[in-house]
């Protein structure tokens, strides 16, 4: 209702530049009650659809659904540049099509805000990728960064995470095109004095701009929300508020991974305060930081010496002269051909043209998928300021491609190691049931939202006090 019903922003008879001035609901962004959501590209995509339809839901509902399928056409083209052409890459982009999770995001018409981050957080990311390729080798890989900068923006004015692509795009130049481990960074930066030191100076200097430009255009104060929207950040007691802020993400991932229930509100005391260290869910909490601590260790060491052997690694078999491990026979097919070239060089071959045909190692991926995960939903975290909700789906569109990422790249390194074939086919079946239900429960979860009543019913068990 108030972002579009009652939101003068989007009358003819308002000027179209009191956008920029207001927030997402249409009020002054220096207003003391504003929520300070800043999003002036999604207000002005409602006001190009209220042009057109007025008040017919159904033209909010088909750009909604068109912009999630641009998202998913997007993705699954990011997910060829690391898994190549092969039914892995459809498998990401199934499972990003089909998660129930997006739910909200695409049927809640105000969670095209998520949608539209979304795309031109991909669209940044894209234009990145191009300008590592291009690096030092064409006159159009500054275009490729300034293109990257300015989707970054675009994606931050639909919606305030968008900035943090600036940093996965930063993860994926280290981590996954020049494959270094974490004790090799600053040596090879500072030893190369390369343009690559100049393209992450880039990035960092332009996500500070534009994070200081929006706390000064909303007046320099944070937000303020009523006691319901987040009742751990209204607690007297600091235990209270850092287990529940600690405990949060933990119920956000099982969203993820188990989207059994599913609601548009949970607020309140939908997610119970967690008062005591006794508290059984804290075990939850310590399990999940000790996994994602292990895994990241684990992906950070890598191809450790241990593995490596004349910088050859063997793998089922299979010998990478370059070090890194064949997780498919495409992959070995493409390291093979990098070889090849790789004695060419010297005949004309350019190195940039060689490193495309090389695949990431899944070291490299599950780097870049934790980013994905992690990053964009720090904002939600209240870790630099308190949020209006406890848990918000639509805040999980984004880092779910790193979710997505993360299961297809588990399911191949299962698919790899599997010596019988049986066992290769229960894997490939599993994923592909997993990927059925999810569609499935999308689908169920649609008619949640088909009226006010239904989707009031339907939050009903996780927030009865509402």
């Amino acid at each position: 209702s108030r972002a579009i019903k009652t939101n003068q922003d989007l009358l003819p008879e308002t000027p179209w530049t009191h956008i920029f001035y207001n927030d997402f609901w249409g009020t002054l962004l220096t207003h003391s009650g504003s929520h300070k959501s800043y999003r002036p590209l999604c207000t002005l995509s409602f006001r190009f659809n209220h042009a057109v339809g007025g008040m017919d839901p159904w033209g909010y509902h088909l750009v909604n659904v068109l912009l999630h399928a641009a998202v998913t056409g997007l993705f699954t083209n990011f997910s060829r540049i690391l898994f190549g052409d092969g039914y892995w890459t459809l498998i990401a982009g199934l499972l990003f099509a089909s998660h129930p999770i997006h739910t909200e995001a695409v049927a809640g018409i105000v969670g095209r805000a998520d949608i539209g981050a979304c795309l031109f957080f991909l669209l940044s990311l894209m234009c990145y990728v191009k300008h590592c390729f291009t690096r030092g080798s064409s006159p159009s890989t500054w275009g490729w960064v300034l293109g990257a900068g300015l989707c970054a923006g675009c994606s931050m004015l639909w919606k305030e995470q968008g900035v943090t692509v600036l940093a996965i795009s930063a993860v994926y130049d280290i981590f996954v095109f020049h494959r270094l481990k974490m004790h090799q960074i600053i040596p090879t930066l500072y030893k190369r004095k390369n343009l690559t030191f100049f393209s992450i100076g880039l990035l960092t200097s332009w996500g500070t701009a534009l994070l200081g430009v929006r706390l000064y255009w909303m007046g320099n104060k944070p937000p303020s929300f009523s006691n319901s929207d987040n009742p751990a950040a209204d607690s007297d007691s600091f235990l209270t508020r850092m287990l529940t802020f600690f405990y949060l993400p933990t119920k956000n991932l099982w969203l993820l991974l188990c989207p059994d229930t599913l609601s548009f509100d949970w607020s309140m005391d939908a997610v119970p305060l967690l008062k005591a260290v006794s508290d059984w869910r804290n075990l939850h909490t310590v399990a999940f930081y000790a996994g994602l601590l292990l895994l990241t260790y684990s992906s950070l060491k890598g191809s450790s010496s241990e593995r490596e052997c004349s910088g050859k690694t063997v793998m089922n078999g299979k010998q990478n002269a370059n070090g890194h491990s064949c997780h498919s026979e495409m992959e070995c097919k493409t390291l093979e051909v990098k070889s090849s070239f790789a004695s060419k060089e010297e005949n004309g071959i350019k190195k940039h043209e060689i490193q495309k045909l090389q695949l990431p190692s899944t070291e490299n991926i599950v780097i870049l998928s934790l980013s994905l995960l992690i990053v964009p939903f720090v904002p939600a975290t209240n870790l630099f300021f308190y949020v209006g909700f406890v848990i918000a789906e639509r805040v999980l569109y984004v880092p779910s491609m790193g979710f997505c990422l993360l299961v297809t790249v588990g399911v191949r390194a299962l698919y790899v190691k599997a010596q019988k074939r049986f066992l290769k086919n229960l894997i490939f079946c599993s994923t592909a049931a997993l990927i059925v239900f999810y569609g499935l429960k999308t689908v169920v979860r649609n008619g949640d939202w088909q009226n006010e009543e239904m989707l009031y019913r339907s939050g009903i068990k996780v927030n009865p006090a509402k």
